[in-house]
């Protein structure tokens, strides 16, 4: 990985991160992304527009309506499954510019019996998107809806969770398998130039699995530890639907990229500026959420989740609905359901109570 760009990067956060290293010595890879990401004044998440064509990237629910309108008809056939508890907690991480909900309480209204019994929870601390997300949602009458900082702010009670590109944005540790035998800690440091650059830091006890080669890379996201203990706390029944990407199964790789503009740029060039995500390893996550009593439905590629809960079928609907743009609702959900492009690449994961009747659509596959 190249620290060549590094130098010349510019922006606020870059300074104070100089400061920091010369005061406290490398950082550990977690703590960068943390500051990069969520740092008060100049982190990427309180600073940057990031989603749309005017920002960094783009993200499913702005590619097709259908796909947030599926996922809130989902979440009303679950709360029936669930035996339609009267007072039920609809929880969306990180809502972005309020899209995906905005489309799935919309759809979600041919169920009115489900919009009278959910509250709508929506955890985001960027102010920008906060905004963004308030005039998307003024639109609708009903659920209230309350914004939070963390998820254990939400109330107690009934919940189903919903994570759309939620769980490659936690900070991520790195561990490098050296020649000496040993895994050691990926820091982030200055060079010469006082630019940003990579090092290995301390021997770390870590087994990883299967035996590691010199250079193999380990990761470990300490994040998903603590998203899971927060559910765990929570007690009420809950169920919560995962949607990202990366590999199924467990294997060593350094995922860690940056998006600027729509294109990958170096991850230590534009800190603050710059997307900053890491491919989630479905399998290690499932293994976590398992050991923490819950019971897990997944990996199952997007193509095959949302062709199982009729996107093609919803997708035609709105084809018929709307000639005029015909072309755009086709491209759009072929896009999402591609098995080379979106539709292999991204994976959907349920982690549910173990009382809770398995959802759709894997109590089909059962």
């Amino acid at each position: 990985m190249s620290s060549a760009e590094a130098a010349t990067g510019t922006g606020k956060l870059l300074p104070l991160l100089r400061q920091r290293i010369r005061r406290d010595g490398p950082l550990r890879l977690d703590a960068y992304l943390r500051l990069c990401l969520s740092h008060p004044e100049h982190g990427y998440w309180h600073t940057a527009p990031a989603i749309g064509a005017g920002g960094d990237f783009i993200t499913a629910p702005e590619i097709s309506q259908a796909f947030g309108e599926i996922i809130g008809l989902w979440a009303a056939a679950t709360w029936q499954r669930l035996g339609q508890p009267t007072a039920m907690r609809l929880i969306e991480l990180g809502p972005g510019r309020g899209t995906l909900m905005h489309d799935g309480l919309r759809a979600a209204a041919l169920v009115p019996k489900f919009l009278a019994a959910v509250s709508v929870h929506l955890i985001e601390i960027s102010p920008a998107l906060r905004q963004q997300q308030r005039q998307r949602l003024a639109s609708l009458a009903t659920p209230a809806i309350t914004w939070h900082a963390t998820l254990t702010d939400v109330p107690a009670g009934p919940a189903i969770v919903i994570g759309n590109e939620f769980l490659d944005a936690l900070p991520i540790r790195q561990l490098v398998f050296a020649a000496d035998g040993a895994w050691r800690e990926r820091t982030v440091e200055l060079n010469a130039e006082a630019g940003l650059q990579f090092g290995l830091g301390e021997v770390v006890a870590f087994q990883g699995q299967p035996p590691p080669r010199p250079g193999d890379v380990a990761e470990i996201r300490s994040g998903e530890d603590e998203l899971l203990e927060v559910l765990q706390r929570r007690q009420q029944p809950l169920l919560a639907l995962f949607i990202d990407y990366g590999p199924a199964e467990l294997g060593y790789g350094d995922s860690l990229q940056a998006v600027r503009r729509h294109a990958y740029v170096d991850p230590l060039s534009h800190p603050g500026e710059a997307d900053l995500t890491a491919h989630v390893q479905f399998a290690a996550f499932a293994n976590k959420a398992r050991a923490a009593g819950f019971v897990t439905h997944g990996p199952m590629p997007q193509a095959e989740f949302f062709g199982r809960l009729g996107m093609a079928e919803r997708a035609a609907r709105l084809m018929a609905a709307s000639p005029a743009w015909a072309q755009q609702i086709e491209t759009g959900v072929q896009r999402l359901l591609a098995p080379s492009g979106m539709g292999g690449r991204f994976k959907v994961l349920i982690v549910r109570s173990p009382q809770l009747a398995t959802p759709e659509p894997f109590a089909q596959c059962a």
